[in-house]
């Protein structure tokens, strides 16, 4: 199904909700709101002509000009094989773009959809600081609740991949950048 036809679909199913669509670029996606992406997601794992049962990444974007951050989900339709020697066919293939401002970035978990989200939302926290409501491995600490790290350490302060980060210069007495004691490291 072409992403034009995924788009008309999905706008027909659910309205407003499909914020936008992005089909000029190289990485043709579509645009939900954040409250509706659970129920959305829901549609395209079961719907029999969209079966999109692939999760493959999360992609976490700073959107800083803007102030927000957006979650990228890459899907793909990975059916049996209708051929002989062939493991698998893939059928469809479309990303879903979630935005949610850098003040509240918030996204209801689709780690029940896709079992994949679970390891990509932590990873989208832990180096994004985008919270993934509702995830099943969530903690609560000084910073409210949120999916565990998964690749920090659960005391590092901050999210590494923000373009505002500012690294620090150690981490319990070790060096945490090879530039140690300059006052402008470079990254």
């Amino acid at each position: 199904m072409a992403p034009e036809e995924l788009a008309d679909l999905l706008k027909k199913q659910f309205g407003e909700k499909i914020a936008g669509f992005k089909f000029e670029t190289a990485h043709p996606r579509i645009e939900v709101r954040p409250d509706a992406w659970p129920e959305v997601a829901r549609f395209l794992k079961s719907d029999s002509r969209l079966q999109l049962n692939f999760l493959r990444c999360i992609t976490a974007v700073d959107l800083l000009e803007d102030e927000q951050f957006a979650a990228i989900y890459d899907l793909l339709s990975v059916r049996s094989a209708a051929r002989p020697g062939a493991a698998w066919t893939m059928a469809n293939e479309i990303a879903f773009e979630i935005r949610v401002p850098r003040s509240a970035p918030r996204i209801p978990t689709v780690a029940d959809v896709w079992r994949a989200a679970d390891w990509h939302e932590r990873e989208a926290y832990d180096l994004m600081g985008i919270v993934f409501d509702g995830h099943p491995d969530s903690v609560t600490d000084e910073d409210g609740t949120h999916p565990r790290r998964i690749l920090c350490p659960d005391d590092w302060a901050g999210h590494p991949l923000q373009k505002d980060y500012k690294f620090p210069m150690e981490y319990h007495g070790i060096p945490a950048v090879t530039e140690y004691e300059q006052t402008r490291p470079i990254h």
